[in-house]
């Protein structure tokens, strides 16, 4: 089968992530002796300087990792939560139905640096300084812009120059739109960057005390007072077309923590994959996997109609059940236990027939009453679409959409043992304005919310949003085998799934199986603003045959054709018989692999 670049082969260690400079810096750290937790510190915050229209130090991100030292998977949960003062009640007060999409009410605790603090801590070895000179030297000495950053940068020009002045400051230095590949500066990154390593070395001379230093500064230093004073003093413009203060506070910042917590698993096969709870949408993955291990894929072929018929409606089956049942489980109680039984499954399996559903289907768990919020698609007023607009890529003979995340993705094996998948995401230029003085803005999650009432995802203070953040490791025969996952808000549990079961049931290697023709649906209910639901809909590449596309429209799909290469950048990395393999999307000629 043709594939677009190699599966990378090595034994010393493979870094993949969704942009070349990333991979390069956690496979700088693997060459001077660090391990796989110690890169992905270097490779998630390089990812925050070199990908800014996908993500930002001011974000969020669910860690997925396997530690040979302790033999166990863990996931370190970095999504912050709502401010004290975020209230439906608040929302209401000003007006709102639905919590903008960008601006400052929609920010949340940014949690990306203190998972990446906690990860260093307790799984690393290197010191601060080590892990964080790649980020700071590409942000102080500068980076290749990439086509779709500058894209961005032009589409949110005029909101940059009129309403939000330090993100005109920051992306449109003396005062123009940058130029795409040319090399682009941080310099006011690089000085918050820099400022926080040299205040953790003066507060300690010893690894974990400067880590420690490093988190403080962040979150209880001059970090969160710049957050503090920019949010209270400043009311910037947002979807609604007003301009509004922030909620967000030094207090809420001081009194978060990054936490260690235990995945969900689920055994497929010869599998066990691993996620993080239902505070994300990973869940989603192995209720798919739930439904589909019923039907004979191996039989339909991996680029038939009927495979892609199948994992479509399963798909949408495991979603109208993230969004009626997940949430915090801090603040809800979701019934994990329930929807990964055989029991459930095997009576929502029957749920699947040969044509299209067009409903919204969420099961029936005893002791629940599912309530999902249903905003049909182009239903709500949004006076600043622009502010939205991600460029993702859009359909063949199609008017333009909205896209609907900002996300970045990586996985890292290392001669040790150990592996880690890591989703970095949130402040991205255009949702979140930069906070003057530090040359990043805080997370837009909030808008992941609802302000209805008796919904597991309704808001409350101190909740985490229920993200689309979703890394994976999976187990093979009981042995940690592989860490893959993707950007793509609700397409990220699609995609990955599609590579991973051309993987495990046609025998594709990793680059075959990220190479394979994609698809995905947005029959659920969207998990970024304006969050509508588009029932029947079916985005697919081109590559798919005629045949295929006759097919899935006789069944009733609402279909929607992509170029050739168009859906998906997956990467994953994989730990097989002594080898270490990886593979990363071609898409969008910005995901790399490397190893030795």
């Amino acid at each position: 089968m043709f594939k677009t670049r190699p599966e990378i082969n090595g034994t010393f260690g493979v870094v993949t992530s969704t942009h070349w400079l990333a991979t390069a810096a956690g496979m700088s750290i693997l060459e001077q002796g660090g391990n796989a937790f110690d890169a992905a510190v270097a490779t998630g915050t390089s990812l925050h300087v070199t990908e800014p229209h996908q993500n930002g130090p001011g974000g969020e991100m669910p860690l997925v990792l396997y530690s040979a030292t302790t033999d166990a998977v863990k996931v370190v949960c970095g999504q912050g939560t709502a401010p004290k003062a975020a209230t439906p009640a608040k929302f209401k007060e000003l007006g709102m139905s639905i919590i903008p999409g960008n601006g400052l009410l929609p920010a949340v605790v940014p949690g990306s640096f203190g998972a990446w603090m906690l990860l260093l801590a307790e799984y690393g070895t290197m010191s601060l300084r080590d892990v964080m000179t790649p980020a700071i030297t590409y942000a102080r000495d500068g980076f290749f812009l990439l086509d779709n950053a500058a894209t961005i940068i032009r589409n949110v020009e005029k909101l940059f120059r009129e309403e939000w002045p330090a993100s005109a400051e920051v992306w449109l230095p003396g005062g123009k739109v940058p130029e795409p590949r040319k090399l682009f500066q941080r310099p006011h990154l690089a000085a918050t960057f820099e400022r926080i390593v040299r205040e953790a070395e003066s507060a300690s001379g010893n690894r974990q005390g400067q880590i420690e230093a490093a988190r403080r500064c962040w979150y209880e230093g001059f970090v969160a007072e710049t957050v503090d004073k920019f949010f209270r003093e400043n009311a910037l413009l947002d979807t609604t077309g007003e301009r509004h203060h922030g909620l967000l506070t030094g207090h809420d910042m001081a009194a978060w923590r990054a936490t260690v917590e235990d995945p969900v698993s689920y055994d497929y096969e010869n599998y066990t994959v691993h996620k993080a709870g239902p505070w994300s949408q990973g869940p989603v993955f192995l209720q798919q996997l739930a439904l589909l291990k019923g039907f004979d894929l191996r039989k339909m072929g991996s680029e038939s109609a009927e495979f892609v018929h199948t994992v479509t409606e399963c798909a949408k089956l495991a979603f109208a059940d993230r969004d009626a049942y997940y949430g915090d489980p801090d603040f809800v109680d979701v019934p994990l236990q329930a929807l990964l039984s055989d029991d459930y499954n095997a009576l929502r399996r029957r749920l699947v027939t040969d044509s299209v559903s067009l409903s919204l289907r969420p099961g029936q768990v005893d002791g629940f009453h599912p309530n999902i919020p249903i905003r049909p698609k182009g239903s709500t007023a949004i006076a600043m679409p622009e502010s939205l607009d991600f460029n993702y890529p859009r359909p063949r003979q199609s008017t333009e959409q909205l896209a609907t995340g900002d996300t970045t993705h990586f996985d890292i094996i290392d001669r040790f043992g150990n592996m880690i998948s890591g989703t970095p995401s949130g402040s991205s230029l255009h949702m979140a304005p930069v906070v003057s003085g530090l040359g990043f803005g805080m997370p837009a999650r909030a808008q992941m919310f609802w302000l209805e009432p008796d919904c597991p995802g309704v808001l409350v203070p101190g909740k985490r949003p229920r993200t689309t953040l979703t890394p994976t490791i999976a187990m093979r025969d009981g042995k940690p085998y592989m860490a893959f996952g993707t950007p793509g808000g609700d397409c990220q549990d699609q995609w990955a799934l599609q590579a991973f079961l051309r993987h495990v049931h046609f025998g594709l290697d990793l680059q075959q199986a990220i190479d394979a023709p994609t698809f995905h649906t947005y029959h659920l209910v969207d998990s970024f603003f304006p969050r509508e639901y588009d029932p029947g809909h079916l985005a697919i590449e081109g590559r798919f045959s005629e045949a295929v596309l006759h097919d899935l429209r006789r069944r009733g799909h609402r279909l929607e054709i992509y170029d050739d290469y168009a859906l998906g950048y997956v990467t994953a990395a994989a730990a097989d018989g002594g080898l270490l393999k990886a593979g990363a999307s071609p898409r969008d000629a910005q995901c790399y692999a490397a190893g030795r």
